[in-house]
């Protein structure tokens, strides 16, 4: 019998191997490319790995900031790339409380929950459901009930798409299958359109199509209340360079802008950036009614590609999302997810050269 024990115990343990060596193998890294630009994806947090596009004068650089092997992404607080949730930002006392229950959530930024707690969306690995070099490729992932203290299964999916010449769309989509459950996706990249090695962001050019944005405390967990950005250093509705107002707001953009309504029923317009130097251009828009501005203030001496050092101010990020702590906001729009519903979370960028 003690041999037999024995013999379990070493079949358990050899298993167990299989599936962590298993569990590696499953990482993989797709590449989407037409005769414009590329990007490279994968499917270990549903990360964008790389973004390769020409400059007015033909030139290809990467204009997203990241590390040089996935390792790099599994030891990262930077969520370079990465698809955040279940719910995106933060969520104010890691708690929240739906159809009278409250949920206690890990707190791993601070007293708060941020992307999704300690093992977000953005530290898991996603299938591939279909993938076209040329075309697309779409990730699924199944959240189960109770994940990072949140209720339900989720069954979560994201398409990256090129469209057209110079088109890169994100179409994320979410399915409660039991539960009512908070749901908040959001593309964390970090941008740098003269290239994730050409230093930092100060000189690019950005308008924002947003009038208001969330106030935030000191634990940048909004206060509830909505502000005008007019007379502020937040006013973007104009283009100008995102140093100009430096002077007054001096540790940088970190909040969310609320986004100003469209004429077109399915997308709104939510950002324009230039950089000067290369001619590149990118242009955004959204279905979402927030977008968190980001101009990576934490970013600190982070060894990237290339053996690139990434430092303050090296890139900008734009989320679009749904309000930061929406579920402690009843005056905030609602990302609660019934059971049978869909969440869906569509971005489209053009990229140009001039």
């Amino acid at each position: 019998m003690a041999n037999m024990s024995l013999i379990c115990l070493f079949l358990m343990i050899a298993l167990l191997f299989v599936n962590v060596s298993e569990a590696e193998e499953e990482i993989r890294v797709y590449e989407l490319k037409n005769r414009e630009f590329s990007v490279k994806i994968t499917n270990y947090g549903a990360t964008v790995l790389s973004v390769i596009l020409p400059d007015k004068h033909g030139k290809f650089n990467d204009v997203v900031l990241g590390y040089d092997s996935i390792e790099g992404y599994k030891n990262d607080s930077t969520y370079f790339g990465a698809l955040v949730g279940r719910v995106a930002n933060r969520i104010g006392g890691a708690h929240f409380t739906l159809h009278g229950i409250q949920y206690k959530l890990p707190a791993n930024d601070g007293n708060n929950t941020l992307h999704g707690g300690f093992r977000g969306f953005s530290d898991v690995i996603w299938t591939m459901k279909s993938y076209k070099k040329d075309s697309h490729i779409t990730l699924t992932y199944n959240s189960v009930d109770g994940e990072e203290g949140f209720p339900g299964d989720l069954s979560v999916m994201v398409t990256y798409m090129l469209i057209e010449r110079n088109k890169l769309a994100i179409k994320m989509e979410a399915k409660s299958l039991n539960k009512a459950t908070p749901v908040n996706l959001a593309s964390h990249t970090y941008w740098n359109l003269g290239g994730h090695n050409s230093g930092d962001i100060l000189s690019h050019t950005i308008q924002l199509f947003a009038s208001k944005i969330t106030p935030v405390n000191d634990e940048l967990i909004p206060t509830g209340e909505i502000a005008t950005v007019k007379g502020t250093p937040y006013d973007f509705l104009h283009p100008r360079s995102i140093r100009s107002k430096f002077n007054d707001l001096p540790s940088g953009y970190d909040i969310n802008y609320v986004l100003d309504s469209s004429s077109n029923k399915h997308l709104k317009k939510v950002a324009v950036v230039e950089e000067g130097k290369s001619g590149r251009k990118m242009e955004l828009w959204s279905n979402q009614p927030g977008v968190q501005f980001y101009t990576s203030n934490m970013l600190k001496d982070t060894k990237g590609k290339g053996g690139y050092v990434y430092s303050k101010y090296g890139a900008f990020c734009l989320e679009t999302q749904g309000f930061p702590d929406s579920v402690n906001h009843p005056n905030f729009p609602s990302q609660i997810v019934n059971p049978g519903e869909t969440y869906k979370h569509v971005m489209v960028y053009r990229f140009t050269a001039d």
